[in-house]
């Protein structure tokens, strides 16, 4: 990687670490919002799921303009609407008796910025990168995606240590530096990505999809699904360490944290040693949701910390090995004039899993542990099934 290409992909590197602080840095405080606020786990799972849809509906249209106007001016203003949404949020804590219905507009308002962050990042690294280097540098991104999780909790649990609403503010403090760096010193070409009518656009990607409908709606719905379990594990275990395990503030935010260091290192390593083993990706798919199933499947018998997150750090390891694969399939099943629409709709489903977890663990707990978990198991096999019938790689790159 040339010296300028590699300041350009660190700046890129910067926005899915800061846009996946948007929920990971508030889980583990979530006891103490649920404490401050008077809320069920339910109510307090909402908090991420006010994030996440508007998130994952606004994808598309970004995804869209960014393949009509270019990446950076839909990805910078994107930047810095999330971090007014967080401002949004805190002053709302500080200011209000009741900020709760405040706090989940300014969360809304984060989520339509967010909305036009991360998918977009990826889009430009697959215009700015070719061949085999596409698959090193997305899984690269992948992983700061991941190391933004396994910071996060800790960050939030530290921040915290200030107020509950403290995190909220961060959120600015982090992205404001990152959309001036993404805006002066990433470079991209913009002349591919011009001069296409509505109709054309819309003709151009229905063709896609007549082409490669089973082959991204599979990737669309393991990527979806591996985020569904994630969050919805975290957001489970979040509140189980302090109630039956009575861990709290910067200790609950480490454990936390293991299964998110598992997934992330394990990201950065599929995507650097599956870069030229194209013939691989369908396999390795197909194991590591069939690992994150015999994972959630075994999750019930342990009711003692230590084994309990050595099977969340196996857990981990499933969805790490699953992810750099996809993105890879899913950016290179079309041009770069298509690239941003694509990509952004898997990131849409992918904010959906995210927004879906915590509120549907949060419900189906009530019903016990083993209830959940081979619930969760089951749409990992399900994902399984449609990894193993749908999912091919690509004979061809461009």
């Amino acid at each position: 990687m040339e010296k300028r290409t590699a300041v350009q992909f660190a700046v890129l590197c910067g926005v899915p670490f800061v846009m996946v602080l948007g929920n990971s840095m508030l889980i583990p405080v979530f006891p103490q919002m649920q404490k401050a606020m008077g809320l069920t786990q339910f109510q307090v799972g909402l908090i991420v799921t006010f994030f996440s849809v508007p998130a994952g509906l606004l994808i598309p249209f970004a995804g869209f303009l960014s393949d009509q106007y270019g990446r950076k001016p839909i990805m910078v203003p994107a930047l810095f609407i999330y971090g007014v949404g967080g401002l949004i949020s805190g002053l709302a804590a500080v200011t209000l008796d009741n900020p709760y219905p405040l706090l989940l507009a300014g969360r809304v308002v984060q989520g339509l910025g967010a909305g036009g962050t991360y998918q977009l990042a990826m889009a430009l690294t697959g215009d700015i990168f070719q061949s085999s280097e596409r698959t090193k540098a997305l899984g690269l991104l992948e992983a700061f995606n991941g190391l933004g999780k396994v910071v996060s909790p800790i960050l939030g649990s530290l921040i915290a240590l200030i107020s509950w609403y403290a995190p909220f503010f961060a959120y600015s403090i982090v992205t404001f530096p990152i959309a001036v760096g993404v805006w002066l010193l990433v470079k991209e070409k913009t002349e591919e990505l011009k001069g296409q009518s509505f109709g054309e656009y819309w003709r151009n990607l229905k063709g896609v999809f007549a082409e490669k409908a089973s082959l991204l709606l599979s990737c669309y719905l393991v990527g979806m699904t591996a985020l569904f379990i994630l969050f919805g594990v975290l957001s489970y275990i979040s509140d189980v360490l302090e109630s039956s395990y009575h861990l709290y503030g910067l200790k609950r935010g480490f454990v936390i944290a293991i299964p998110v260091f598992s997934m992330a290192a394990t990201s950065y390593l599929s995507g650097a040693l599956l870069s030229e083993r194209k013939a691989l990706w369908k396999w390795v798919v197909v194991g590591g949701m069939t690992l994150s199933a015999a994972a959630l499947t075994l999750l019930p018998l342990f009711a003692a910390l230590v084994p309990t997150m050595a099977v969340l750090f196996v857990l981990g390891i499933s969805i790490g090995l699953v992810l750099p694969p996809i993105n890879t399939l899913i950016t290179g099943a079309t041009s770069a004039k298509r690239r941003g629409i694509v990509t952004c709709l898997y990131g849409t489903v992918r904010f959906f899993g995210v927004a879906i977890g915590p509120p549907t663990f949060g419900l189906v707990i009530q019903y016990g542990r083993w209830v959940t978990f081979l619930g969760a198991a089951a749409v990992s096999a399900l994902a399984v099934v449609a990894a193993c019938l749908f999912i091919t790689p690509p004979e061809n790159e461009e």
